[in-house]
C-alpha cells in the first residue's frame, strides 16, 4: 500500500472563499451564519443559513471552460470552484501529467430542483386533469418548454463530472452520495484510490447546496433545524445544552490527494499524511442514530486499524458536532466507546458552529480544516458553547481557539439513516 500525501486544498464556505480566507475565520471564530439573500425567506419560519455569498466559479475555471457554467448547478459551481483552488495550491501541472492517472471522487446528494423555474413548465406540459400530456413537450414551431439541458443541473453526478471535464482528468470518477459522511467517505475512497495504485493523484472532496425554498421546508418538517430566535451567528451551537437543531449550509471541501513519492519527488508542499479511513452502518432508525453511539464507535475502530494506531494515538478530533441533541450526544458516546478514558484527555471541536451543516459538503470541509489544523498546529473552537452539557462532557474547545502540538487527527461523520465515517490524517 501507497502512502498519500494531501498537497493541495480548496474551500468554498460561509465564513470564507479559499482556504486562508476560511481558515483564519474558523481560528478567529468568525461565524458566515445569517440572513437568506439567495430566495426570500420571510414567510419561513427559518430565514437563516450559513449561505456562501458573492461567488464567481469562472475565476477558478481554464478560460476555454467558462462557458459550461451556465449549465451548472449551484452545487456543481461551488465544487468545481474549490476543485480549482486545490489545483492551483498543490503546484501541480497537468499539462506535464497523464490524465489517466488522475482520480475524481466526489460526495454530494439531493440536487434541489427550482420549484420557480419548474412551475411555468408544468402548466404547460399538465392538462385539466392533472395528467402529463406529452404531446406538448414539443409544439410546432414553439420548441420544447423544458430546456434541453435542463437534467444535467440535477444529477448528482455533475459534480464529478463537471470537474472531471473543466481540469482534463481521465482517471477513476466516483459519486458518493452517502447524506453527511458524503465528503468524508469520498476522501477516504480517493485514499485508498492511491494507496492500491489505481491512480497518482486524486481531486476528492465534497460540494452540496440545498439553500432552497423546497429543502428548507423540507428540513423544517423533519424538525432538523433550529427555530431558535437568536442572533444568527450565535443559532448553531454544538454540544450546547441550548441547542436545538442545526443550521442548514452549504459549499465545497476539495483536497489533491497525491501518492507520495511523486509529491516529494515534485517538492510539492505537504499539509499532512492521510493514514485510514473507516465506515459502518447504525441499522438502528432511518431518522435517530444509535444513543449508544455504536456504530460511530465502529467506524472510528475501523480507522484506526486501517491507519495501523492504538486509540492513544489521537491527538485532535474534528467533531461531526451537527447541534442537534441526539447527534452530538451520539457523538459523544461514540468517541467515548471507541477511545476509552483516552477521550476525555483529547481536544474536539466543531466548525460547523461558524458554517451551518452542508450535509454532503460537510466531512470534506472538515478534512480541509483538520488538515489545516495538523499544519499549524491550532485547534479551531466551537463558538457558542456558552451553557455546558452534562450529557456532552469531553473537552470542545469552547469558543477560543488553542495551540495544539497534535500530530494526528480524527474527523468524525455521522449521516441520516445510519452512515458513518472516520478519516485520520497525520502531520508531516
Amino acid at each position: 500500500m501507497r502512502r498519500v500525501a494531501v498537497t493541495g486544498l480548496g474551500v468554498v464556505a460561509a465564513n470564507g472563499i479559499g482556504k486562508d480566507a476560511f481558515w483564519s475565520a474558523c481560528v478567529n471564530g468568525v461565524s458566515g451564519v445569517g440572513p437568506i439573500s439567495e430566495f426570500d425567506a420571510s414567510s419561513f419560519p427559518i430565514r437563516v443559513a450559513g449561505e456562501v455569498r458573492g461567488f464567481d466559479v469562472t475565476q477558478h475555471l481554464p478560460t476555454n471552460s467558462r462557458k459550461s457554467a451556465k449549465i451548472m448547478g449551484r452545487a456543481a459551481k461551488f465544487g468545481v470552484g474549490a476543485a480549482g483552488m486545490a489545483l492551483a495550491d498543490s503546484g501541480l501541472n497537468l499539462a506535464t501529467i497523464d490524465p489517466e492517472t488522475v482520480g475524481v471522487v466526489i460526495g454530494t446528494g439531493v440536487i434541489p430542483v427550482d420549484v420557480g423555474e419548474l412551475m411555468p413548465i408544468l402548466t404547460q406540459v399538465v392538462d385539466d386533469k392533472g395528467q402529463f400530456d406529452l404531446s406538448r413537450l414539443e409544439q410546432p414551431n414553439t420548441g420544447s418548454p423544458l430546456p434541453p439541458m435542463w437534467i444535467l443541473k440535477h444529477l448528482p453526478n455533475m459534480v464529478a463530472a463537471h470537474i472531471s471535464m473543466a481540469f482534463n482528468l481521465q482517471g477513476p470518477n466516483n459519486t458518493i452520495t452517502t447524506a453527511c459522511v458524503a465528503g468524508t467517505q469520498a476522501v477516504g475512497e480517493a485514499f485508498r484510490m492511491i494507496a492500491r495504485g489505481e491512480c497518482d493523484v486524486a481531486l476528492a472532496g465534497g460540494s452540496d447546496s440545498r439553500l432552497d425554498p423546497l429543502m428548507l421546508m423540507a428540513y423544517t418538517a423533519l424538525g432538523a433545524l433550529s427555530r431558535a430566535e437568536r442572533n444568527p451567528s450565535e443559532i448553531s451551537r454544538p454540544f450546547d445544552r441550548l441547542r436545538d437543531g442545526f443550521v442548514l449550509g452549504e459549499g465545497a471541501g476539495m483536497l489533491v490527494l497525491e501518492e507520495w513519492e511523486q509529491a516529494v519527488s515534485r517538492g510539492a508542499t505537504i499539509y499532512a499524511e492521510v493514514l485510514g479511513f473507516g465506515s459502518s452502518f447504525d441499522a438502528f432508525s432511518i431518522t435517530k442514530p444509535d444513543p449508544e453511539g455504536r456504530g460511530g464507535a465502529r467506524a472510528i475502530t475501523a480507522a484506526l486499524k486501517e491507519a495501523k494506531l492504538n486509540r492513544d494515538d489521537i491527538d485532535y478530533i474534528n467533531a461531526h458536532g451537527t447541534s442537534t441533541r441526539l447527534n452530538d450526544q451520539m457523538e459523544t458516546a461514540a468517541v467515548k466507546r471507541a477511545l476509552g478514558d483516552d477521550a476525555h484527555t483529547i481536544p474536539l471541536s466543531s466548525i460547523k458552529s461558524m458554517i451551518g451543516h452542508s450535509i454532503g459538503a460537510a466531512g470534506a470541509i472538515e478534512a480541509v480544516a483538520m488538515a489545516l489544523t495538523l499544519r499549524d498546529k491550532v485547534v479551531p473552537p466551537t463558538i457558542n458553547l456558552t451553557h455546558p452539557d452534562p450529557n456532552c462532557d469531553l473537552d470542545y474547545t469552547p469558543n477560543t481557539a488553542r495551540d495544539t502540538r497534535a500530530k494526528v487527527a480524527l474527523s468524525n461523520s455521522f449521516g441520516f439513516g445510519g452512515q458513518n465515517g472516520a478519516l485520520i490524517m497525520r502531520s508531516v
